[in-house]
């Protein structure tokens, strides 16, 4: 479980987050949503440790990631499985080998260790024939595939997700959901995904926080989004061409 509270964050003099506080619980499918320039991008770089907040605080099971000293936050760090929003992967790396890439910085394995691992998370992700092609060599959807593989690698209790289905058709984008939904159930970690994509909100969302302005306007989920009542989120949804055809079925 994370938690976060009361966070604030500054740029330049102008508030980005204002004293968001919430929950995301263990075995489900979290994810913070917004339009463009809402802070979900902000605050997500300030839970994992990539910003420090101006006030608040982000627990990690209890533990106060920001207040821990440096060897307390690799400690953490290492339980953290990220998905970028563009893989990330390494161009000059094989896929298995960019899977391996964090075994080999953050673990003590042995090599047949890290094949095992390797071989075992590329087998979960459906990709164990591509293990000695190269990123160039394999679709969007692949790449996002070797993205999952290497974030759950180090057995991550908290996998977090940026913007997973960017540039994806829309078969695909519902695989990768399907896949990162599975993951959590069957590992029981705690997930966190950033996005603005109304298909993986009415598919997979579990726990739903709305970002307006920095704000955090409303939490809910998937059965309770579409009867929101702030004016923010229901102008957000209805200009969605899913979520008017969802209404229209109810």
């Amino acid at each position: 479980m994370i938690e976060i509270k009361n966070i604030q964050k500054t740029f330049q003099g102008k508030t980005v987050l204002s004293d968001i506080s919430a929950t995301f619980e263990q075995g489900k499918t979290n994810m913070i949503i917004g339009a463009s320039g809402t802070g979900k991008s902000v605050l997500l770089k300030t839970i994992v440790g990539l910003f420090e907040p101006d006030a608040g605080s982000v627990f990690y099971d209890g533990r106060d990631f920001h207040q821990s000293n440096r060897k307390e936050q690799k400690i953490i760090r290492s339980e953290i499985g990220m998905l970028f929003q563009g893989s990330a992967l390494f161009d000059s790396l094989t896929v298995a080998d960019n899977v391996r890439f964090p075994l080999n910085v953050h673990s003590k394995m042995s090599e047949s260790e890290k094949d095992d691992r390797v071989n075992t998370c590329l087998k979960r992700v459906g990709l164990e024939q591509a293990a000695n092609k190269m990123p160039s060599e394999i679709s969007g959807g692949m790449q996002k595939r070797v993205g999952i593989a290497r974030a759950i690698v180090m057995k991550s209790q908290y996998l977090f997700c940026d913007e997973p289905n960017s540039g994806l058709d829309p078969q695909t984008a519902w695989m990768i959901d399907q896949l990162i939904h599975e993951i959590t159930d069957e590992f029981n970690l705690t997930t966190v995904i950033v996005s603005h994509d109304m298909n993986s909100v009415m598919e997979i969302g579990e726990y739903i926080m709305f970002m307006y302005q920095g704000l955090k306007i409303w939490e809910g989920n998937k059965d309770t989004i579409l009867d929101a009542e702030p004016k923010e989120l229901r102008d957000f949804l209805f200009s969605n061409k899913l979520v008017r055809t969802f209404k229209g079925m109810q």
